[in-house]
């Protein structure tokens, strides 16, 4: 069975009935949630999923709830992703999809659901979001990592004024550069690489440091899973483990391959989710939302794109989605292509992937990374393998397809095998229709990819002032 997916913690606290008399035991009754996100990280690398990364905590967490075998995320990059958890909306739909992005205006985030359900609802870590309108968290941590004081001291308030709470724990763990951890666990001579994987010398140094980095990872979930039991809200939090993107190894993070789509995700939720049980319904971050607002008792509103998941915690449903979806744009993001769509839809047995410009190059950082170079320097000297996943890399068809149950690394193209063509063409007609119902256009949308960037953004506004008249130039000038 495929290792499966999604490195990210939720907690939220399980609470009995929906009636209360006051406020305060209203608020008890309503579960907390905790949410633990990695950064960059490939699902199967993770212990509990087969992997060689020493992950004792995540992997004890797994024991104690369930394991998801088939999680996604709509965008294989940083920024689109967050704002697919928090929003509840795919990418095009929110605005959101290219890196560095922002929603749009008026687009409601997880914090306009539950702070009127009487939660407090933070974020500490890493943020990749915008604007602060739609994102409204209680902030704490001027780094990219969790502010455990502030964790401590927001679990401590929580637990005294029994007030629930909904906690993004965002871990920077194991972006590059990978300088946090202990490599000399994992010695180059002595890792296991995937067999999509050029073996150099620096591809196995690399790898070192990633695998230490997300063992440093796992003590930071190791510590806030400390956090809520020292204030004794383990039993009445729900807590959710996710692994964001693939790592920034050749054919994860920006490709809609499933290294790159894929993720971890764990759930302990105690006398709610069975203990040691594993799922192969198919879920997306997407549904992450909707989950937590059906869980602290209100239906979640009809406008989102996700839904919740409730059912498979707790053992009443086996299957969740027939399809998930995926997109990549390069344009705007360090070392991109100008511009090279990839959209992608996923059934239970099988993955369709378009690439809307298929005689482009795929280029983007991981192209400029020691590991792929050294991958380059060793294709050039003439080695067959290297060559083949060097050109793989950065030169795609325009239609791929895998049978995902057989071939978990799609790497045996199957869209021009006339066996499979009624396959192609439902998973295509699937896509098409997602793809229209988001206002999604394609190649329109990959060239408009600048103007939902934050930095363009702030040009846009600035110009609106502007044309306000005086007083606007004024404000602009004093703001210069």
């Amino acid at each position: 069975m495929r290792s499966p997916c999604f490195s990210l913690v939720v907690a939220f606290t399980i609470g009995g009935g929906l009636f209360a008399p006051t406020q305060s035991e209203s608020a008890a009754a309503k579960p907390n949630f905790l949410f633990v996100i990695a950064d960059d990280m490939t699902h199967r690398d993770l212990g509990c999923y087969g992997g060689q990364a020493h992950t004792p905590n995540i992997d004890k967490l797994a024991a104690d709830g369930m394991r998801f075998t088939r999680c996604f995320q709509a965008a294989p990059m940083c920024s689109p992703t967050r704002h697919n958890i928090y929003t509840g909306l795919y990418p095009v739909k929110s605005g959101a999809y290219p890196n560095h992005t922002f929603a749009k205006d008026g687009t409601k985030s997880i914090v306009h659901y539950l702070k009127p359900l009487g939660y407090r609802v933070a974020l500490s870590g890493k943020t990749h979001v915008s604007p602060k309108e739609v994102f409204p968290f209680e902030y704490s941590g001027k780094q990219n990592n969790p502010d455990m004081e502030a964790v401590d001291k927001l679990f401590g308030e929580c637990k005294e004024s029994q007030t629930p709470f909904c906690l993004f724990a965002c871990s920077n763990e194991p972006h590059t550069p990978w300088n946090k951890g202990d490599p000399s666990r994992y010695p180059p001579g002595k890792i296991k690489l995937p067999p999509y994987f050029v073996d150099t010398p620096e591809t196995r140094q690399g790898m070192s440091k990633y695998l230490a980095e997300i063992t440093y990872y796992d003590g930071q979930v190791g510590e806030l899973l400390a956090l809520l039991d020292k204030h004794g809200l383990a039993d009445n939090t729900l807590v959710m483990v996710v692994s964001e993107q693939g790592s920034s190894m050749p054919f994860g993070k920006w490709t809609c391959y499933d290294t790159g789509l894929q993720s971890a995700m764990i759930v302990r939720w105690p006398g709610k989710v069975k203990a040691g049980s594993v799922t192969d319904a198919m879920v997306e971050y997407v549904d992450v939302l909707p989950t937590f607002v059906s869980a602290a008792g209100t239906k979640p509103a009809k406008a989102l794109d996700g839904k919740s998941f409730i059912p498979v915690l707790t053992g009443k449903a086996t299957t969740h989605k027939d399809y998930v979806f995926g997109l990549m744009t390069t344009r705007g993001i360090i070392n991109g292509s100008d511009y090279y769509g990839i959209r992608s839809v996923r059934s239970e047995r099988y993955k369709y992937i378009l690439n809307l410009t298929p005689e482009m190059q795929f280029r983007n950082a991981c192209v400029k990374s020691p590991e792929f170079q050294s991958w380059m320097k060793k294709a050039e000297a003439g080695d067959g393998d290297a060559q083949e996943k060097v050109r793989r890399y950065q030169e795609r068809a325009g239609v791929e397809l895998y049978d995902v149950t057989t071939d978990w690394y799609e790497w045996r193209n199957l869209a021009d095998d006339p066996k499979y063509a009624s396959v192609k063409g439902e998973l295509r007609t699937q896509l098409d229709a997602w793809m229209k119902a988001q206002g999604d256009k394609g190649q329109q949308t990959e060239l408009e990819a600048n103007e939902h960037q934050g930095r363009n953004r702030k040009k846009n506004t600035n110009s609106k002032k502007k044309k306000g008249g005086k007083k606007g130039k004024k404000k602009d000038a004093a703001k210069d």
